[in-house]
């Protein structure tokens, strides 16, 4: 397909009011529009290479200045692209939310981009992806007012190389740090989707105090588990967000949550394999009676379903927002009832098993709450 590389000059010129750029979803986009134009080869990868360059050039020459840089390292770009960014520093020098995401990607075209934000230098690495771990470094260290970073998919690494010790460069300004199935092993550690809560202590332990949002998720069991959850509580009282998934139920887990005087959002998800049904029920019930009284979103999937009434029955923090994972008995019913009487701030229920709902159910429980189905994306933050 024919591309052409001139421009024609528009009134406005949208590109310098750049915020937020994401390669991934610019990739996205340019394949969309080539289809549309080129059904017969929607696939077309030469294309595909030209307009994302042609873009990008676009974007950096343009005089914006980005707050938003989404990585996506299986791009290649030309040498042009490099050039332009030597000759535009202001593109990248006011960065709030850093993402680096790594799959199927092209570790030099990605290495080259993100050397290009400084001197090209050769530190004994000839590794390509040390040499792009690196330079993911010395951007997060050249910024001012980095607020967010994302490290997603990063199973190529099997070290931080100092990523994590770099953030505390920005610990004046840095309110959340992502860590997506990641492969650290050393400084930071999420090997097999399994969390090593040493490296993640020592990091919270210098600028656990401005972190607002936390999410730890993990696939298998948490190494060091108390270590974590009594740093969290020693380093981290400002806490406003809470994503939880795979902890064990615990008591401590439960003191945890109970110490936010912060929290408004709660996202959990726990292991109760080990914990007899007797304890279950006397935990869930110091858990309901610890909430604290700013929460105001809570989401729980399946792994508290059967006592859902318990929890409801003891629980005083004034929720707008419930995801829970079904309404499939005479008990939570009513408990949802009795709570929305007795607390009188709770706006809507999402329901996981929407479609599975008794339609009886449905109807009375709409005359105290709106029920809606619940969508994944009802528990990001």
């Amino acid at each position: 397909m024919w591309v052409n590389e001139e421009f024609s000059k528009t009134i406005f010129d949208y590109a310098r009011f750049l915020k937020v750029l994401n390669l991934w979803k610019l990739k996205c986009k340019v394949d969309e529009w080539i289809a549309l134009i080129n059904s017969k080869s929607p696939n077309d990868g030469t294309s595909r290479y030209h307009i994302i360059n042609l873009l990008f050039k676009l974007f950096i020459e343009s005089g914006a200045i980005l707050h938003r840089f989404d990585l996506y390292c299986s791009l290649e770009f030309k040498p042009e692209i490099f050039y332009s960014l030597e000759q535009n520093e202001q593109f990248f020098s006011q960065i709030q939310h850093l993402s680096l995401h790594i799959i199927d990607f092209n570790v030099e075209s990605a290495t080259t981009l993100t050397l290009r934000f400084r001197e090209y230098y050769n530190n004994g690495h000839d590794n390509d992806m040390l040499q792009l771990i690196h330079s993911f470094i010395y951007i997060i260290k050249s910024q001012e007012q980095l607020r967010i970073i994302n490290l997603a998919e990063v199973g190529y690494f099997t070290k931080s190389y100092g990523i994590i010790s770099a953030l505390e460069s920005q610990k004046n300004s840095l309110q959340e740090v992502r860590i997506d199935n990641c492969n650290f092993s050393a400084g930071f550690e999420l090997t097999d989707d399994q969390i090593d809560a040493r490296y993640i202590a020592l990091m919270l332990k210098k600028s656990g105090i401005l972190l607002q949002r936390l999410c730890l998720e993990s696939d298998d069991e948490i190494n060091e588990e108390p270590l974590l959850l009594e740093t969290i509580k020693s380093f981290c009282p400002n806490i406003t967000c809470l994503r939880i998934t795979c902890f064990v139920f615990s008591t401590q887990l439960i003191e945890l949550i109970g110490n936010f005087q912060k929290l408004h959002f709660l996202s959990l998800w726990c292991n109760t394999d080990d914990i007899s049904d007797e304890e279950l029920r006397i935990r869930i019930i110091q858990f309901s009676n610890k909430l604290p009284l700013t929460l105001q979103y809570f989401c729980l999937d399946h792994w508290l379903s059967k006592y859902i009434d318990i929890l409801l029955n003891h629980c005083n923090a004034p929720l707008k927002k419930l995801l829970i994972y079904e309404i499939y008995n005479e008990k939570i019913f009513k408990a949802l009832v009795e709570f929305c009487i007795r607390i009188k701030t709770l706006n809507y229920v999402g329901v996981k098993r929407y479609l599975d709902l008794d339609d009886n159910i449905k109807k009375e429980l709409e005359a105290y709450v709106a029920l809606v189905p619940y969508k994944p994306t009802d528990v990001n933050f």
